[in-house]
């Protein structure tokens, strides 16, 4: 070979391997500087190992059911292990066949993008996508509405971005982290939220259909929804399994039947505050939570947020006693007492308010009711003039109302829906673990959608005879008097301070001017009986132990606080009442047992306050005594309508003119009270037959019991109450003293 030939062929071999290094070269200059970061943001290692996303807090139940979250989106993670076979195939078949074969960017898809789709224009061959890219472009979103050039420089730095991550985690790991960000609609991120809303299941529990379906939904979640488009999520469901079946996840068999099932969506429930159990617990909890992060601090120096933090909160409730209590609730108020207040009202002029209200007042309390209405604010924000306001409550409008058999769509004005609303009663439960003070079911209300306000800790309403143990325990905690002490059934007036004389009066005239055991007057509601207690240990007295029973907010030191006057709320009530059933002690009901960041790591743990209200032997004697309103007292039908016949002490309660219904009731594990009334307190039934404690509020609380009793897996005690290691001075059976009384001869006489 001659020289220049030679010369030639060293020329032509260096331009070739500049051909072919310098896409090479080129390549390394434009990854290297993409992953610094010249063109722009890119994740740094510590982003790549903590990736930052709004994670919703969850709620447990004692018994570690889901009771809901608090979320910006609603996400919460998983981890490998915790999805099945059906997702993770469904995945891998219909979006990333060779995951576990590539490092981050799969160049045969790359290819086959480039000639099919883009060459041959066949738009159907499919992305060239694989999850990890997928994960980093969830991770790390691209801006909105990129050029063309911004679109290839952002999906260079996801190759980059996809590349670290196969670096920096496992092939499980980012099957899970990219689950975890997807956005299946109807307010679910994840793959755990999405099992949730949709089927009401778990990642490890979903069949081979509903895996698909919800694999299939991420290529479009609104166009494939299953609720809204049940037609194009079917079909895309079936290639799902078309995919699965070709790839062999599933047999040509199993494929042929479960393409021909039809969407079963009966499960479905979008997971926010107006759904699924304890819904106003969980906004009770939400506002104490929001106000707990305000003082704690994470390691970072910043405070907790319950929105973003991925928290999880374990509580005291139990979910299958809450379900029982709020079928309870629904139960009583919707099969039976609503429908007897519309009748007991049908055909009055100012139904549903009581007839001694005048026209003038009913306006006040509708205007009233007007002006605390989120519309109102609204439009008083919108700086829209008093004329125009009362208006617009007076222009009929498409509507929902809440009924008792399902949402109503309707056209009325919301002066006519106020109204409407009116004639409802509500009703509040809370039952506590005495031993404990753990809360373990709360229903604020009667429905959370319609109905906001909480009935257990918001509402204070007048307490009635359900105030009066207080006053007996006076007596038994001095040593003088025992449950068979005898006291005259007498009249007793006081000299008020504006000099005027109050006497109250029984409400029958039954042993009227005899002497009567404590346990008999307390059972029956004997208002003289009260009043001579209420002058013998003075209201300074009562309010002092009251106060040490956990009920604080400020009473009037008055007489007729022998007879309930104050307004307290069932929290309260239910806390002070279970100290008779925790032998004295006093124990505040409390909503959370600890709570855990995303990592499981212990943030804090919640011990209630409690203090030694009265001795064991006074707690024992009050249960003798609040037993007596069960055996023989205002709350017998417990025992002949109900069969209950377990040892039970409670005590009804009855407020003036009907307007508040009470009752709580003691076992030796649960302590429980209902309160049942109306929004406003001039709505009420007009009899006390159906008026009273024992008609409103305590069926609920038996048909919660009852429902707690069949329930084989709760195990709570039917069995007596633990006596206290010293004897009790006192008789405790008043049988030879008191006189017998039927039945049938039993009302609820706790008015005053």
């Amino acid at each position: 070979m001659t020289k220049k030939k030679t010369q030639n062929f060293r020329k032509y071999i260096r331009v070739f391997w500049m051909i072919v290094l310098a896409p090479v070269v080129l390549a390394i200059l434009i990854f290297s500087s993409i992953s610094l970061g010249l063109w722009g943001f890119m994740p740094t290692f510590e982003e790549l190992e903590n990736p930052k996303s709004n994670l919703a807090s969850e709620i447990y139940s004692t018994d570690d059911q889901l009771l809901g979250t608090y979320y910006i989106h609603n996400r919460s993670n998983i981890e490998y292990d915790d999805l099945n076979n059906n997702v993770v195939h469904a995945l891998l078949a219909t979006e990333d066949i060779r995951f576990h074969n590539h490092s981050g960017v799969d160049i045969r898809s790359i290819m086959r993008v480039i000639f099919r789709n883009i060459i041959g224009g066949q738009r159907s061959a499919g992305g060239g996508s694989t999850i990890s890219q997928q994960l980093a472009k969830n991770l790390f979103p691209r801006q909105e509405s990129p050029s063309t050039a911004q679109l290839i420089i952002i999906k260079l730095k996801e190759w980059v971005t996809a590349s670290k991550l196969e670096r920096n985690y496992t092939k499980n790991e980012i099957m899970a982290m990219y689950l975890n960000t997807v956005d299946f609609g109807s307010h679910a991120f994840g793959i755990k939220s999405a099992a949730k809303t949709y089927f009401n299941s778990s990642p490890d529990s979903l069949k081979a259909e509903e895996a698909a379906m919800l694999i299939g939904m991420l290529q479009a979640p609104s166009w494939f929804h299953p609720v809204r488009n049940p037609e194009r999520a079917t079909v895309r469901r079936n290639v799902v399994l078309s995919q699965m079946n070709r790839y062999g996840f599933i047999e040509p068999h199993e494929y042929d039947s479960i393409r021909e099932l039809p969407l079963d969506m009966s499960k479905f429930q979008i997971q926010d505050q107006n759904t699924g159990p304890a819904t106003y617990f969980r906004e009770v909890l939400r506002n104490q939570l929001v106000e707990w992060s305000q003082t704690r601090l994470k390691p970072d120096g910043t405070n907790y947020n319950i929105y973003r933090d991925g928290l999880k909160i374990y509580t005291t409730i139990d979910s299958r006693l809450q379900k029982h209590a709020e079928d309870a609730v629904e139960e009583h108020m919707g099969g039976y007492l609503q429908e007897e207040f519309f009748n007991h009202w049908e055909g009055y002029t100012h139904a549903p308010f009581g007839t001694d209200l005048t026209q003038e007042e009913v306006d006040r309390l509708m205007n009233n009711s007007m002006r605390r209405s989120s519309r109102y604010h609204y439009l008083k924000r919108m700086q829209v003039d008093d004329d125009s306001i009362r208006k617009n409550f007076n222009t009929p409008t498409d509507m929902r109302i809440f009924s008792w058999d399902g949402e109503i769509d309707t056209i009325m004005s919301p002066m006519d829906s106020i109204r409407y609303y009116k004639y409802f009663l509500n009703a509040g439960l809370m039952s506590v673990e005495p031993q404990t003070g753990h809360v373990k079911a709360y229903v604020g209300g009667i429905d959370f959608a319609h109905f906001k306000y909480d009935h257990v800790t918001q509402s204070r309403r007048q307490v009635g005879s359900t105030f009066k143990p207080f006053l007996y325990t006076l007596a038994m905690q001095e040593g003088e008097y025992g449950p068979c002490s005898e006291v005259p059934n007498i009249p007793v007036s006081f000299e008020l301070d504006d000099g005027t004389v109050w006497t109250p009066r029984n409400s029958t005239n039954e042993m009227e001017g005899e002497m009567v055991t404590l346990k008999w007057a307390l059972a029956n509601s004997v208002n003289y009986i009260s009043a001579y207690l209420i002058k013998r240990y003075s209201p300074h007295a009562l309010i002092r132990l009251v106060n040490n029973m956990g009920i604080n907010q400020p009473m009037d030191a008055v007489p007729a606080i022998s007879l309930g006057t104050p307004d307290i709320s069932v929290y309260d009530m239910v806390g002070a009442m279970s100290t008779y059933a925790n032998k004295g002690i006093y124990i505040k009901p409390s909503f959370v047992t600890h709570i855990e960041d995303n990592n499981g790591n212990l943030i804090e743990s919640f011990i209630p306050d409690q203090n030694e209200a009265m001795n064991e032997q006074t707690a024992y004697l009050m249960l003798e005594l609040l037993k007596g309103v069960v055996e023989s007292g205002t709350g017998v039908r417990l025992r002949f309508r109900y069969n209950l016949t377990n040892p039970i002490a409670g005590k009804t309660g009855t407020t003036q003119n009907n307007s508040d219904g009470w009752f709580i009731g003691l076992t030796p594990d649960l302590a429980t009270g209902v309160w049942v009334g109306a929004e406003d307190r001039g709505i009420r039934f007009r009899t006390i037959t159906l008026g009273q404690g024992a008609n409103m509020a305590l069926p609920i609380w038996a048909l919660y019991m009852q429902r707690v009793y069949e329930d084989s897996t709760l195990n709570i005690s039917q069995g007596e109450f633990e006596p206290p290691l010293q004897a009790i001075p006192f008789e405790t059976d008043c049988e030879n003293i008191q006189r017998e009384r039927s039945p049938s001869q039993i009302f609820d006489q706790d008015i005053f």
